[in-house]
């Protein structure tokens, strides 16, 4: 924003000038307040607010309510209010909040589904011609079902019902450039989608949000309730796909999609366990831009796998988390990807020592940036050494965590040969024989981590030893580690490591495991089209 420079030079010399006033020392500038303040200025600090603050605002005067409703504060707008979002109270009044303090400077918007009407959606098309990102949010909490058969009916009629009449439906934003659809397990959206499929033929980013739960359920009906096959001949120039979490997405869904999108460049299918790999041969052969691929959580076939054409493709990034790869196939897949340069591939059995040393002895880890190998308990504190002994200088994230045996002492020895990380998680959640000597880990980690951003420590809480000289260790991180943007960990050393990095204003930085997680998806070159919710 441009701010005059004579506002702050003026600023700047009352601040400077004290003189004396009935034997006071006294500043001019003591009896200026907010009211003093031009209003860009004021827009420029309403602009670091949150929707709901900047409405509480609006009350306290003319001037500040006039501020409020400027419409280059409302330029990405979330209308869900459980995920912190502004609460609509009806169909009237947003249909007034489009037309008078949206506008043409809208890009991006959330909506719940009791606000995706055809009225809405005309509004928004005739008067938010700037519109580029949406998120439909037909999601609906499961908490109700399975009480009895009979609420089950209800339930579901109820979910219908909710679902508003698209016959009339006839215009939708067209320069739209990502969308986002959050899914029910029991909303078909078929008539809805119908009606859209001409207007969004310009999506290069699309997500499809499934309801996966992390917790088992018994075994449900399963309904397809969006028709991928259609949806993907109406988005032919999609760059980035993200197919999370949806029960009924298959091998034939991935299939369609490379059949029609030759610009793919990212495909996400995480947490779809139905994903065996039966078309990756085919994806691989038809997507030559693709270079992300993220299957954390599939029910993928070795064999599968192993058919593939690895040795021909573009591909950069990788994540086969949680996945049952045997040990021949991790090394005839890794060794063959010529130019990889992430990889998530914890929680496998199969991936051991000789994958991590037939693949250094390959010679395609000379791009990798990026290794992820949470809970590979059959992997050696030897092998690890060796592997990062060779890799380690060119690594930019390194995630050991999970694994009781990598303990400090082994992280002593490997630090040193991390200069250029940015992303480190280390420690597992399981309670130790051993303690963890913080202190001594921190001095290292600042000696030579002088370029990290981000940093867990999983250690359960009473694993980890500290001392009264731990104020200095930390006070040597703080100092010498000043990109470190994010730092997790839980306990009282967590209550030590806070306050103390609130005492330098960087109240931002030391956060608990409950609301925050370190991952080395920041890394991905399509990490901002990834994000979603």
């Amino acid at each position: 924003m441009d701010i005059s420079t004579d506002i702050w030079g003026q600023l700047a010399v009352e601040a400077s000038q004290v003189y004396l006033s009935d034997g006071t020392v006294r500043s001019p500038f003591a009896d200026t307040t907010i009211e003093k303040l031009p209003d860009k200025v004021l827009l420029h600090i309403f602009s670091y607010l949150s929707h709901r603050e900047i409405c509480r605002l609006a009350r306290i005067c003319r001037r500040w309510r006039q501020i409020a409703y400027d419409t280059r504060l409302w330029k990405n707008v979330s209308l869900r209010p459980e995920v912190s979002g502004l609460h609509v109270g009806s169909l009237e009044m947003l249909l007034q909040l489009i037309s008078v303090r949206f506008g043409p400077t809208l890009r991006y918007i959330e909506l719940p589904i009791e606000l995706i009407t055809h009225t809405v959606l005309h509004e928004l098309s005739a008067k938010c011609p700037n519109l580029t990102h949406m998120l439909l949010d037909f999601s609906t909490g499961r908490w109700l079902v399975n009480l009895s058969p009979i609420l089950d009916y209800i339930f579901v009629f109820l979910l219908a019902m909710q679902l508003h009449d698209f016959s009339e439906m006839q215009a939708f934003p067209t320069k739209l450039r990502y969308m986002c659809i959050c899914l029910s397990e029991v909303i078909f959206m078929e008539g809805f989608m119908r009606k859209i499929y001409n207007f969004i033929n310009g999506l290069e980013v699309l997500h499809l949000i499934g309801t996966y739960e992390k917790c088992e359920e018994e075994e449900e009906e399963i309904y397809e309730v969006i028709n991928v096959h259609k949806l993907k001949s109406a988005t032919p120039n999609l760059r980035v796909i993200n197919l999370y979490g949806i029960n009924f997405i298959d091998d034939s869904h991935i299939d369609a999609f490379s059949s029609n999108c030759i610009q793919l460049e990212c495909l996400a299918v995480n947490f779809c366990n139905k994903v065996t790999g039966s078309t990756l041969k085919t994806l691989i052969q038809r997507s030559k831009r693709l270079t992300c691929l993220l299957m954390n959580g599939t029910s993928l076939k070795s064999e599968f796998v192993m058919q593939a054409e690895w040795d021909k493709c573009a591909l950069q990034e990788l994540d086969i988390t949680a996945t049952d790869l045997s040990t021949e196939c991790l090394v005839d897949m890794l060794t063959r990807i010529p130019t990889l340069k992430f990889l998530s591939a914890g929680q496998i059995n199969g991936f051991n020592d000789s994958v991590l040393k037939q693949w250094v002895e390959s010679g395609t880890t000379r791009s990798l940036i990026s290794l992820d190998l949470d809970s590979s308990d059959n992997i050696t504190d030897e092998g690890l050494l060796k592997f990062l002994q060779r890799q380690g200088h060119q690594l930019s994230a390194c995630c050991l965590s999970g694994m009781p045996h990598i303990t400090d002492q082994l992280w002593m020895s490997v630090l040193p040969l991390l200069g250029n990380c940015k992303i480190i998680v280390m420690g597992t959640a399981e309670k130790l024989g051993v303690n963890i000597h913080v202190d001594q880990l921190m001095d290292t980690i600042a000696s030579n981590c002088g370029n990290l951003e981000r940093l867990e420590l999983r250690w359960d809480p009473d694993n980890l030893r500290f001392s009264d000289k731990s104020q200095k260790a930390i006070d040597i991180l703080r100092v010498k580690c000043l990109k470190l943007r994010c730092m997790v960990l839980d306990g009282r050393y967590y209550e030590t490591v806070k306050a103390n990095f609130e005492r330098a204003d960087r109240i931002t930085v030391v956060r608990t495991t409950t609301c925050c997680r370190v991952s080395p998806y920041h890394l991905l070159r399509n990490y901002n089209d990834l994000i979603f919710n």
